[in-house]
């Protein structure tokens, strides 16, 4: 069956990963799936004003914003300056009031400014803090998927990330969790909104459950 009117699903990957994290993604008509990069950010740019170009690249009226861990974050940055059907968060968090304790100390203390560097020499172990530590079996598969590696970059999205001002939930958010994720745990999350717990889900469910997501996105996006 042909449909007429397609609907555009943008999608955008974390912290430092690349569109391939989104190859296992596969959804029938009437979607038509649009992967995002991310792209370097200006010196001393805000995360609102990088959404602002970041829309530029959405090509499509009302479109689905999908986000996973900071893509997330950056898709509901992206909804506030452009009209959008829905947007979906997976493995990420709804406001700063979600932040971990340590996150929320980063943010004063300024450590998360010692990090970056460490990561840049150890591909490792910017694997295990993108998807979490339970890929440790599978570090070298997951690497693959990590195209965005320049300290400019992650020094900025880890700032931006820590200094992240959204105080107040927008409850028309969707948001995709798994119960078993370490960098955003799931009972730091407020779960009375549009909220889909996956069981034994990690931070890198978007690879590992991508069977759920192709199973169950078509109905969250017409029916949520």
């Amino acid at each position: 069956m042909a449909y007429k009117n397609k609907i555009p699903l943008y999608l955008m990957p974390g912290m430092a990963a690349s569109p391939r994290i989104f190859e296992y993604i596969e959804l029938p008509e009437p979607f038509e799936l649009v992967k995002l990069s991310w792209i370097s950010p200006l010196k001393g740019e805000h995360l609102n004003q990088y959404a602002q170009r970041m829309c530029e690249r959405i090509t499509h009226k009302d479109p689905v914003l999908l986000g996973v861990s900071f893509g997330g974050i950056l898709v509901q940055e992206m909804s506030k300056h452009i009209s959008c059907r829905k947007v979906i968060i997976v493995s990420s968090v709804k406001s700063n009031a979600e932040f971990t304790l340590s996150m929320k100390l980063a943010k004063t203390t300024g450590a998360h400014k010692l990090l970056p560097t460490q990561w840049i020499e150890s591909l490792e172990s910017l694997a295990l803090y993108v998807f979490g530590p339970s890929i440790q079996s599978k570090v070298k598969a997951y690497q693959t998927y990590l195209s965005e590696r320049d300290p400019a970059y992650l020094d900025w999205s880890i700032d931006q990330i820590v200094h992240w001002d959204q105080a107040e939930i927008n409850p028309e958010v969707i948001h995709i969790h798994g119960d078993r994720d370490v960098v955003f745990p799931i009972k730091n999350l407020e779960t009375s909104h549009q909220f889909y717990k996956l069981k034994k889900a990690t931070h890198a469910m978007i690879l590992t459950h991508h069977k759920w997501f192709n199973e169950n996105l078509p109905s969250i996006i017409l029916n949520a």
